[in-house]
């Protein structure tokens, strides 16, 4: 006769016990919704590119994509936790978090391009400075003025601020709590890396999401990695406007 398992009971700021089978089914739900959303304020653009689209509905798009991955963990957080981001994600800064602005650039301008360098040798013409560059480089040279404003609050300031959320907080908390810290790390920065979609880009994705991994798993928390992806973000919009 099976043991009835006793309820689980939980300290002031542990964090939310979701299964990785919960977190992944939130993720994937969360995150087809703000396809969906995505491409419906894409098509009412009247663009199929959304380079073409504008900055202004670039912002709009990137929106209708955030807002169910945020509600979707928020929901687990209320399901399993306390419904408190801090308490349940770590999702809360410290002073000592600074230290993630030089780190998020030294992961730009070191690290990136010496995991590149075997691979540009290996394949010249695949993992080119221009192809790399170039998704960036298209939102660039397409804005201007307020739209400028409006790139980098997507790039550097949102799109930060919701993945740590959901792939250091949700995702990778579910995967450590279960499996081994480090397979953990790795295996959600691996998921990190593929979901943006951009082959070409998916070996440094991958390293980014390893060292922001590396930050929330020694914290605890998730504002280092969160400062650092703003500054990695950031630094790569930098390193196109001065080329």
């Amino acid at each position: 006769m099976p043991v009835p398992s006793l309820p689980i009971t939980r300290a002031p700021g542990d964090r939310a016990p979701i299964e990785v089978r919960d977190a992944l089914v939130i993720w994937i739900g969360a995150w087809l919704v703000g396809q969906v959303l995505a491409a419906a304020v894409a098509a009412a653009s009247g663009h199929t590119n959304v380079v073409d689209a504008g900055p202004v509905w670039f912002f709009g798009i990137a929106v209708a994509g955030w807002v169910p991955l945020v509600a979707g963990v928020w929901g687990a957080g209320r399901r399993f936790g306390t419904g408190n981001l801090a308490s349940d994600f770590g999702y809360s800064f410290r002073p000592i978090d600074l230290i993630g602005l030089p780190l998020g650039v030294l992961t730009q301008l070191v690290l990136v391009p010496l995991l590149y360098w075997p691979l540009r040798t290996a394949w010249p013409s695949t993992f080119t400075r221009t192809h790399l560059e170039q998704r960036a480089r298209d939102l660039w040279d397409h804005a201007s003025g307020g739209g400028l404003v409006l790139l980098v609050l997507v790039v550097a300031v949102g799109a930060p601020l919701v993945e740590e959320l959901v792939y250091r907080g949700l995702l990778q908390g579910a995967f450590t709590r279960r499996l081994d810290d480090v397979l953990g790390v790795v295996l959600v920065a691996a998921i990190f890396a593929i979901v943006h979609f951009q082959p070409v880009e998916t070996p440094g994705l991958f390293v980014v999401g390893l060292v922001l991994g590396t930050c929330a798993l020694r914290t605890r928390r998730l504002g280092m990695g969160v400062l650092a992806h703003m500054a990695f973000n950031a630094t790569g919009l930098v390193l196109v406007a001065v080329k």
